[in-house]
């Protein structure tokens, strides 16, 4: 598949992309020598149509997390309308069939991004020792609705084509922090991009803390594309049976399954809460539940896993 309809969905999220292919080994182990620099930032999921409009008009989330609907208008004109879940650092992006451009029913997507200014320069030179050879740059800027575009974020991606699911990079840039319209917070140190200044502190008000794990399924070329990068970041990589891969540290499990075409979409996502619960509480979403405790965390499943 050519690279612009492969990576359709991709851009449609991530903007203007340039660069070329890539050459990559797959192979699993520890992390890259040296510091992490990648964390988890948010996933994404294309969710069938009961599903969406219910976590759309759902009551219950809007107690549970500082859940917003919006509409975003990327660098190339392109909008797209999400629902969105958001933490301390870390956040969940929902969409229906239809809701982004030539995107279909189990797409999905991840977001890691760093910490410090040039932390994404040092990444991607970690990818040479990954095999990979050429990364795909990006730069996207976000309209806030004004019709005044403003630097949001750099990035690369290490494939040139994808079936289901697509990982990126990705470093706040300084513009969209010092600009009045992106509400963000003051740098914590010096050279802080990170993820909790970039989200606001209203989850203190919710539940829901940050996403501890996210499970996600698609096909083996598409985990093997997303290894290095998760490499290259600092993560613990460790194979899968199915062909699939475990990533951890930094406070985000991140687990890719390898499916068929037809499986492929979001499993399943955990959470921290801010305050332990003591009972039990059940939110049937469409065709997902949501399980809240007890205890400090929760659990959000889709598809075959969710209950009866």
């Amino acid at each position: 598949m050519l690279m612009v309809l492969a990576l359709a969905l991709t851009a449609a999220l991530l903007g203007t992309v340039e660069g070329g292919a890539r050459t990559a080994r797959a192979e699993s182990g520890g992390p890259h020598p040296g510091r992490q620099l990648l964390f988890f930032n948010h996933a994404y999921g294309v969710l069938d149509r009961e599903t969406a409009d219910a976590v759309e008009h759902s009551t219950y989330l809007r107690k549970f997390a500082n859940f917003q609907v919006r509409t975003t208008t990327g660098s190339d004109g392109r909008t797209w309308t999400g629902r969105y879940l958001l933490g301390r650092e870390t956040y969940i992006e929902l969409f229906g069939v239809g809701d982004v451009p030539d995107s279909p029913l189990g797409d999905t997507g991840m977001g890691v991004s760093t910490e410090r200014i040039g932390d994404l320069a040092t990444a991607r030179e970690r990818l040479r020792d990954e095999g990979v050879t050429d990364p795909v740059d990006f730069s996207q800027t976000r309209d806030f609705g004004d019709g005044v575009p403003v630097p949001w974020y750099d990035g690369f991606l290490t494939f040139d084509a994808y079936d289901s699911f697509g990982a990126w990079s990705m470093e706040y840039r300084q513009e969209y922090f010092a600009d009045p319209r992106s509400n963000t917070e003051p740098a914590a140190y010096p050279g802080d991009v990170g993820r909790e200044r970039y989200l606001p502190d209203t989850y203190r008000e919710r539940r829901m803390r940050d996403v501890t794990s996210i499970h996600l399924a698609t096909s083996a070329r598409d985990v093997g594309n997303t290894v290095p990068l998760l490499r290259a970041g600092g993560f613990h990589v460790r194979s899968l049976a199915d062909g699939g891969a475990v990533a951890k540290r930094g406070g985000t499990t991140i687990r890719l399954d390898a499916v068929a075409s037809d499986e492929a979409g979001l499993r399943q996502v955990t959470f921290s809460l801010n305050r332990p619960v003591a009972h039990r509480h059940e939110e049937r979403i469409g065709r997902s539940t949501l399980v809240v405790g007890p205890g400090a965390g929760a659990v959000w499943t889709f598809g075959e896993g969710a209950a009866d």
